[in-house]
């Protein structure tokens, strides 16, 4: 064979399989089997070079079942990340420098974790707090021989988890210990099949979520054996277990020994494991049971103080914002003259600015060096403020199709901060800001004349 010319393309194949969960007798083998044919699966759309002769385009479009519509002609390289090979090149010069990494205070000066989280509840902020206070924390728990039981929610945990081995350490030295690993979770299928091998051989008691539901909330519930009582320390997070993109996402968590809080992280794990079904949360904000209802349920409030002539006031910062029934309650609450602010990275359908409809409400993404992937609710309620942080997008899959937790937080101080420094530093921000425009449009947000630049994530590196 004698070969002519050579052209790039790249196929690209349906990864949503329909699982029939309630038909599967054993879902690890089932999802396996799902793993080995995302490889063969339909061909969704067909990426071509520039240069290839129409006649090529036109053989493979027909032999792999597409459309002209599925096709894309590329002008450049195929596969972006290819590129990070760059990044292994010795040039410092090129590179943003080294993020510097803190601890909370509180953890600084305590050596004990769990009597530093027990004398007050500790807020961390990643990137910018090292991920090492939470991987300590799961370490501390499976060393300790006061410690009886460690729980714990894996969506994504990345390779060579400090996390997983952790949590074996702790199986071999005699604990209870119980992971929900979700093995749904898209393009980490076979990873997760791994751990979850993994940690079930290791002898922890692992669970594979509930029927029909992804498990997307982060949560750790440490019991601990303290004098002739139990004690127990929940992490809370908005991010996955994943000291890899911990480095480059930001990301929330607290640690707390709030006994309600505990109380329905416990109510929760049961749930999960298949213990009890718990509807009855008293404090956190689970989805699919009463996250929508009550996020509306606060909007709602908002907007009868407006309209009673009291201050009323609302922030969001989410990934996405997509779900109808949230978003009318957003333009109710606009139209009564609530003040709304929404920091939404990716997709938003609302549409900010509309007379009659969304006067009152602006929209900002903020894309820069790290990944925003924090969430955070934020209401005035008549000067009693409350302010959540969470695991869910206001998206109707989160809210509807995945167990989510939304954590109030409750520490004045810590409240304080969220609002007043996290958030208004994402308002404040004129460098990677864009602001969404009524007809659907972006524009950048540039400083004014005699105003300072304000880049929030640089604010926060330097203010850890």
């Amino acid at each position: 064979m004698k070969t002519g010319r050579c052209h790039l393309f790249r196929v690209t194949r349906d990864a949503d399989f329909e699982i029939k969960e309630d038909e599967a007798s054993d879902l690890l083998r089932t999802m396996q089997q799902h793993v080995r044919r995302m490889r063969f699966g339909d061909a969704a759309r067909l990426e071509v070079s520039a240069t290839m002769p129409k006649e090529m385009v036109s053989f493979l479009t027909q032999s792999l079942e597409l459309t002209p519509d599925d096709v894309y002609v590329v002008d450049g390289p195929f596969n972006i990340p290819d590129l990070m090979q760059l990044y292994e090149l010795d040039r410092p010069e090129l590179k943003d420098q080294p993020l510097p990494l803190t601890t909370p205070v509180q953890l600084r000066k305590e050596e004990d974790v769990f009597r530093a989280i027990k004398r007050q509840d500790i807020l961390l902020h990643h990137p910018y707090t090292a991920y090492a206070t939470v991987t300590n924390f799961i370490s501390a728990a499976a060393t300790d021989p006061d410690v009886v039981a460690i729980k714990i929610c894996l969506y994504r945990t990345g390779k060579n988890s400090p996390v997983v081995r952790a949590l074996i350490d702790a199986v071999e030295r005699g604990k209870q210990v119980a992971a929900l690993v979700e093995l749904k979770a898209r393009f980490d299928e076979e990873s997760n099949i791994g751990w979850a091998n993994r940690l079930e051989q290791a002898g922890v008691h692992v669970v594979y979520g509930m029927v029909g539901l992804k498990t997307h909330c982060k949560l750790t519930l440490i019991v601990r054996r303290e004098g002739k009582r139990l004690q127990r320390y929940v992490h809370l997070a908005t991010g996955n277990y994943n000291p890899t993109t911990s480095r480059i996402y930001t990301d929330l968590g607290v640690f707390t020994t709030d006994d309600q809080i505990a109380d329905d992280a416990t109510n929760l794990f049961n749930s999960l494991t298949g213990f009890s079904d718990f509807d009855d949360y008293e404090c956190l904000l689970v989805a699919p049971i009463n996250l929508r209802k009550n996020i509306i349920k606060l909007i709602q409030r908002e907007t009868a103080n407006a309209k009673a002539g009291r201050p009323a006031r609302i922030i969001a910062k989410i990934n996405s914002l997509t779900d109808l029934a949230v978003v009318r309650a957003l333009y109710a609450a606009s139209e009564a003259g609530v003040e709304i602010d929404l920091i939404v990275r990716g997709i938003c359908i609302l549409r900010p600015g509309q007379a009659d409809v969304s006067t009152n409400i602006r929209v900002r993404s903020i894309v820069g060096r790290f990944l925003e992937h924090s969430r955070i609710f934020y209401f005035h309620n008549n000067g009693k403020e409350e302010v959540f942080i969470a695991s869910a997008d206001l998206m109707y899959r989160n809210l509807s199709r995945r167990v989510e937790v939304a954590v109030p937080i409750k520490d004045a101080k810590l409240k304080t901060f969220l609002k007043d420094t996290i958030l208004a530093g994402y308002l404040k921000d004129n460098v990677n800001a864009r602001e969404l425009r009524s007809d659907g449009t972006y524009i950048r947000v540039k400083a004014g004349d005699g105003e300072k630049r304000f880049d929030s994530q640089l604010e926060f590196a330097q203010s850890a």
